[in-house]
């Protein structure tokens, strides 16, 4: 059985940043009266969190301390032009800054900022880090890029030094902020390390239109898309998918482990090869997410049938039109490019769906990701990640390849099934082997994401992941050699 503690893992997906590791702060003896929220001045209808505190706990943001209670930084902390911001600078500090972009927090209308989770890492090796609550909530990208960008000329006034190298860094909502800001401000970063990022902008809104449609199409249910979706909308959708369910298995969205159907398999299949190809531990993934129920609008349905983009006319509350797309979409389900007969049933019965609108190549609706980067990236992301999938790194990937700036990327494939689910050693690796890639040029290894075969190998993900992680199911990874520790 999957565990109770399912929905609340998936309740904590829009805050990622504190599943990896807590550091050791200098407390107060006496309680911290933290102040409310208060008005934006840039944004109506929002308040911005006191940043001295961290939302929800009243836990100060305090200097971090070593085991003897030595303060080892100095921190800060204000709002300014409708954002709240922090930055913590080392007593001993290298001067090197870390930007830190925070994920997706829904759509509430207030804002706050929090602490990287590589925080005491940070530290601990001389690295000041700084980071926004941005002005807005929702998939406001181009909101993140301009107010993360802006933490370096606020780093400067506050702390009086101009850093040396600046690297950009981002989970989730925010990989795909990191991945715009380097190509919008080129000469302001000098490295990147996204994870479990939105790497493939529009394309990860597509991967939930194929989620949807196929399903509906397998098992004969009429579904529709409207660009201009009514009030009742979600609950016309929610009967349908209820529809759906039974002829695609039992407990989907329960808590507990499903059992498919044989049409159920069929959609799996085609989830897999539509959300980065046959690959080690999916079958245990796939039930892991569809264990999981969503929230509004759909509150209660499987959650991958929460996130049809159907629900939002395919805006996503900010393009100003449809920006998904499957016009031309070949849904298979295994890695045959040649089309079976019950893929050409599928293909021909699926909705299509064409966009009126495109990323855009400005920091406006859901802006665009080239895949021209000008400084080293690294990058991680888990093979069971069925809300920002793997296929987020490959198209990446794809568009490096296509600008010829392979060179500049290095994908790392983790054995994770949670989102944005790293260990603080998989995190810490993979920042360590950037600097060192921007401070000598020597570029480090990483996965072959963009081989069929490589990726579809049981051990695939072996080399990078490093711990355990819970509902992960798939072939042992041999003992790790020296060299690769």
């Amino acid at each position: 059985m999957i565990s109770t503690s399912l929905r609340v893992l998936l309740t904590s997906l829009t805050m990622v940043t504190g599943l990896l590791s807590a550091p050791v702060t200098a407390a107060a003896a006496a309680p911290v009266s933290c102040a409310p929220p208060v008005p934006s001045t840039t944004q109506p209808g929002y308040t911005v969190a006191d940043p001295h505190c961290d939302i929800g706990t009243s836990t100060p943001f305090a200097p971090l301390t070593d085991p003897a209670g030595r303060v080892l930084s100095t921190v800060y902390a204000a709002i300014v032009d409708g954002a709240a911001y922090r930055i913590e600078v080392p007593r001993r500090w290298n001067g090197d800054l870390v930007i830190y972009a925070h994920g997706y927090r829904g759509t509430g209308r207030t804002v706050w900022v929090d602490s990287p989770s590589l925080r005491a890492f940070y530290i601990r090796q001389g690295f000041a880090w700084a980071a926004s609550s941005y002005q807005t909530n929702g998939y406001d990208v181009g909101q993140g890029v301009r107010d993360s960008h802006a933490m370096i000329a606020q780093f400067r006034r506050t702390v009086g030094h101009r850093p040396d190298d600046v690297f950009m860094t981002g989970v989730s909502m925010g990989g795909h902020i990191t991945a715009v800001a380097i190509e919008h401000f080129p000469e302001a970063f000098d490295g990147a390390m996204p994870a479990c990022g939105v790497l493939g902008d529009a394309k990860l809104f597509d991967y939930f239109l194929d989620a949807n449609v196929t399903a509906a199409a397998l098992t004969g249910t009429p579904i529709t898309f409207p660009l201009q979706p009514p009030a009742d909308y979600a609950a016309v959708y929610g009967q349908q998918v209820a529809a759906e369910l039974p002829l695609l298995g039992s407990g989907l969205g329960s808590g507990s482990t499903p059992v498919f159907t044989p049409l159920g398999r069929q959609w799996e299949a085609t989830v897999e090869q539509r959300s980065g190809g046959t690959r080690p531990g999916f079958d245990g993934a796939f039930a892991f997410w569809n264990a999981a129920s969503s929230g509004p609008p759909l509150t209660g349905a499987p959650f991958l049938f929460g996130l049809y983009p159907g629900l939002s006319g395919g805006t996503i509350g900010i393009a100003n039109g449809n920006v998904t797309s499957n016009v031309r979409t070949v849904y298979q389900l295994d890695g045959d490019p040649r089309l079976s007969a019950d893929e050409r049933r599928l293909n021909a019965a699926v909705l299509r769906v064409r966009s009126t609108a495109s990323p855009s190549r400005h920091l406006s609706g859901v802006p665009a990701v080239q895949g021209r980067p000008r400084i080293p990236v690294l990058s991680l992301h888990g093979l069971g990640d069925l809300f920002v999938p793997f296929s987020m790194e490959q198209e990446y990937g794809r568009r490096a390849a296509a600008a010829g700036r392979s060179r500049l990327f290095v994908s790392r494939a983790i054995r994770s099934v949670g989102h944005c689910d790293f260990t603080p050693a998989e995190m810490q690796r993979g920042f360590t082997d950037l600097v060192r890639w921007v401070h000598t040029g020597h570029r480090p290894a990483g996965d072959d994401i963009l081989n069929p075969a490589q990726v579809a190998e049981p051990t695939f993900g072996c080399r990078f992941t490093d711990g355990a992680h819970a509902f992960f199911l798939g072939t042992p990874c041999p003992a790790r050699r020296g060299a690769d520790m």
